[in-house]
């Protein structure tokens, strides 16, 4: 199923058309009285119902196309990839909130390989304070040990990216029951050595599905970023195509041409086409028909992640990550030097008085 039909253009059409055609007396007002305050106000009102009732009746019909048309070319004018990380950095919430679900696991992760990886530093770091038994290496150690231990642990979340299948003879299995080790008969077995995301991207897929549909790709977020993002020049121009149509008719096009002159005819058309954005903008914040957008689209996105390559897919999620690694890094360093002081003044010290 492609986006296109995912989103249902027709019922959002109806929707946008129902809502702006509601309001649609009151934005012509507004854009004839902001353009030409002294034409619109001095035109008689049976002109100007007229004009009312040729915008009434043409309003489906462009709507139903206007609409269509965007959805059809929704990922040409919409980065999404861009749009998902560019939203997630500037929601510091929302992004802990989605490591905190996504990668939970991970989590787990480092902080049991990080307490394994510290064991080892540690045994290093006594071999080293026997060669060179200066107590000011007790804090530069723990230092460059907890730089280390933070880097490698986020470095395993995300790497290798593509698996590697290492044998190894297995004797046991782990359980998490008591026993919580459980003999087998001996056999040789093969470990999957990939990074903890790449290697759950089809559970991954799931969760961050359902994030990225309900608060990342939203249909307010997905226009917004149609009609004032990167490729905005590009909305304007299909909008264009599909507005102008209703300047174009008899009616219209007399009573304006006549009362403007052709500048500012060509004028008003550009005013026509913000005000439309921002009509069309209105009713596409609503909660429900974007929660109801979300629920179509969910699963186009889950099987389109889970499809991606495992490359493909630690792009798509570490972006948004990559700045928080550098403090998470940084702050294992600081860590590590107040523990290694710490140790120097409860140990050492003590015995030097």
């Amino acid at each position: 199923m492609s986006f296109f039909k995912a989103m249902e253009p027709e019922q959002m059409a109806i929707f946008v058309t129902d809502t702006v055609d509601k309001n649609l007396e009151p934005l012509i007002d507004e854009i004839m009285l902001d353009h030409s305050p002294a034409l619109w106000g001095n035109l008689p009102y049976a002109l100007k119902r007229r004009v009312y009732a040729q915008a009434h009746k043409e309003l489906p019909s462009i709507m139903q196309s206007l609409v269509t048309d965007l959805t059809y070319h929704v990922e040409d004018l919409v980065d999404m990839r861009k749009m998902i990380v560019n939203t997630m950095e500037n929601d510091r919430r929302l992004m802990v909130n989605m490591f905190l679900k996504v990668g939970q696991k991970e989590i787990d992760f480092i902080w049991h390989i990080s307490a394994l990886i510290g064991l080892v530093f540690g045994i290093i770091q006594m071999f080293i304070f026997l060669v060179v038994p200066q107590h000011w290496t007790v804090p530069f150690f723990a230092a460059i040990w907890g730089f280390l231990t933070n880097w490698i642990a986020i470095w395993m979340v995300f790497n290798p990216v593509e698996p590697h299948f290492i044998p190894y003879l297995k004797l046991f299995s782990v359980q998490s029951r008591f026993p919580f080790i459980k003999p087998v008969i001996p056999h040789i077995a093969k470990y999957r050595l990939q990074g903890g995301f790449m290697k759950r991207q089809e559970e991954v897929s799931e969760v961050f599905a359902e994030i990225v549909v309900k608060d990342l790709v939203t249909l307010e977020n997905i226009m917004n970023e149609m009609m004032y993002g990167d490729r905005s020049a590009q909305t304007r121009d299909l909008m264009k195509s599909h507005l102008y149509t209703v300047l174009e008719s008899p009616v219209i096009s007399t009573t304006l041409r006549v009362g403007l002159g052709r500048r500012d005819y060509g004028q008003l058309k550009n005013t026509i086409i913000d005000k439309s954005i921002v009509a069309t903008m209105v009713p596409l914040r609503d909660p429900e028909l974007n929660e109801s957008r979300a629920s179509k689209i969910f699963g186009l996105f889950r099987d389109r992640i889970r499809a991606l390559t495992p490359n493909e897919f630690q792009n798509l999620l570490r972006p948004a990550f990559r700045e928080d690694e550098m403090t998470l890094i940084v702050l294992g360093g600081l860590t590590g030097f107040l523990a290694g002081w710490l140790h120097l003044v409860l140990v050492f010290f003590p015995s030097m008085q």
